[in-house]
């Protein structure tokens, strides 16, 4: 039980979860789930409450049972007592304090990361501002590689995300294409397959990693297929570089996309077998998003802003190369309009940065949520001020197979313009040799001139590649 008075009325909350919620900022899907806090006056009771609670509580007082979920029983089994001695004496509201203080510098992040539990950057995240979560956030850094390196200072990435609607081959390479040259593409080129048969699977791998090797892109390319689908593709010799999988903060909500921890081990474990990176051997790729648990009954009376940590711990075991929260994806009925998105946006990248992550964010939404891009450009802005390890290059930002929106290739190269963002260092060069960009890794400008005003030809690989 904690209890606190406020504005002369006592409010009690019955329980570690239910303090948790009550203390979230309002969005639509804690509302739905009937977590939320019932005013504002409720909401800052909790957080007052929240603020004094200490951060040791997290280890004794799990909010889903250790004997019922095994995401639980990783979060605690894998806690590092001795990184988490750094702080162990705060409470969340000092917690919060020092994380803003000169202390909290990248190699102490860095070094705290193993000893904080997701509940807890949960917690410190409700009593944060949204210039708190970007101070933060930017302070963290996390770096990963596979044919190139992702995540140091001064970068920005992007995943190049050529889907189609009916994986029809010249349109995913004419998206492919486009993108490369506006500089996307670091990160990963990853297709959302329309069918998920392993034959056109295969097909699409076999495409993209034809393209890469033409083209010589210092790259990896996904197929975002189910992981036990790749793991059969793996066993067929599909040139498969990353897995992929979605991935939810309880082990019911990982049982609805029909995957669990050894499914993950199994797909990790075969292909780091592969040896297929030239730099490094992070292997996964991970999709999170708030409101999946509650979409799928799975929620156990948690908000979602929590959860979708729990997610983290998650992916935290297995070094991917990229995680990305597709923060407006699932629809309104769980991030209501604009301000939810933008701050779920910047709670996401705070509290898997925080937790030792790579990670990136889809800037997106669905066309029935009350947004649009003017809320799309203030959350970009902001993410790229907060550090985020990559985002979305899509065609004219709308994704013609899934059907929402998300970022172009030009918000890319507005992002990294206006902050002074370079791509990932082996794709620079990349740019640079073949005349996609100046030595100074500025891209050409879209008329295709050079700076004397001359026109200048695509790159005889891209020339080749356009006329077969």
């Amino acid at each position: 039980m904690f209890a606190i008075a406020a504005g002369g009325t006592q409010y009690r909350f019955d329980a570690l979860k239910t303090l948790l919620a009550k203390a979230s900022p309002l969005r639509a899907g804690d509302a739905l789930a009937g977590v939320a806090a019932a005013n504002a006056t409720e909401r800052v009771a909790a957080q007052m409450a929240l603020a004094d609670l200490p951060l040791k509580r997290f280890l004794t007082d799990a909010i889903i049972p250790y004997e019922t979920d095994e995401v639980t029983r990783l979060i605690i089994d894998g806690h590092d007592a001795q990184a988490f001695s750094a702080v162990a004496s705060l409470t969340v509201g000092e917690f919060r304090d020092w994380l803003l203080s000169e202390d909290a510098g990248t190699a102490a992040l860095t070094a705290l990361a193993p000893g904080l539990m997701p509940e807890m950057v949960a917690a410190v995240s409700k009593l944060c501002r949204n210039q708190d979560l970007i101070a933060i956030a930017a302070k963290c850094n996390v770096v990963t590689r596979f044919r190139g390196t992702l995540g140091l200072p001064g970068r920005l990435s992007a995943r190049l995300q050529p889907n189609h609607p009916t994986d029809d081959s010249k349109g995913i390479l004419a998206s492919t294409i486009d993108g490369l040259l506006l500089g996307s593409g670091d990160a990963v080129i990853g297709i959302n397959p329309a069918s998920d048969s392993p034959e056109r699977c295969h097909e699409l791998l076999s495409l993209l990693d034809d393209l890469r090797q033409r083209l010589e892109v210092p790259t990896q390319t996904c197929v975002l297929t189910h992981v036990t689908t790749a793991i059969g593709l793996m066993e067929r010799g599909a040139p498969v570089d990353l897995v992929f999988q979605s991935i939810g903060g309880t082990e019911a909500l990982n049982r609805s996309f029909a995957v669990d921890l050894a499914t993950l081990r199994e797909s990790h474990d075969a292909a780091r077998s592969l040896k297929r990176g030239t730099v490094g051997d992070n292997v996964m790729y991970f999709e999170t998003g708030q409101g999946s648990a509650l979409s799928a009954n799975a929620h156990h009376g948690c908000d979602q802003q929590t959860l979708e940590a729990r997610a983290y711990a998650v992916a935290r075991v297995f070094a991917p190369l990229l995680v990305n929260t597709v923060v407006g994806l699932i629809g309104p009925e769980y991030l209501r309009d604009g301000k939810e998105i933008i701050r779920a946006g910047l709670e996401d990248h705070f509290c898997g940065k925080l937790l030792g992550l790579p990670m990136g964010c889809d800037v997106c939404y669905t066309n029935h949520a009350a947004a649009d891009q003017d809320d799309m450009d203030t959350l970009l802005t902001l993410l790229t001020a907060a550090g985020v390890t990559y985002i979305m290059g899509v065609p004219g930002a709308d994704d013609v197979m899934l059907n929402y929106q998300s970022t172009s290739f030009h918000d890319l190269l507005y992002a990294r313009t206006l902050f002074d963002r370079k791509p990932a260092p082996e794709f620079e060069a990349w740019l640079v040799r073949m005349g996609l960009a100046d030595a100074h890794g500025r891209m050409r400008d879209e008329s295709g001139r050079d700076e004397s005003g001359r026109t200048k030809s695509l790159p005889a690989p891209f020339a080749a590649l356009l006329k077969s």
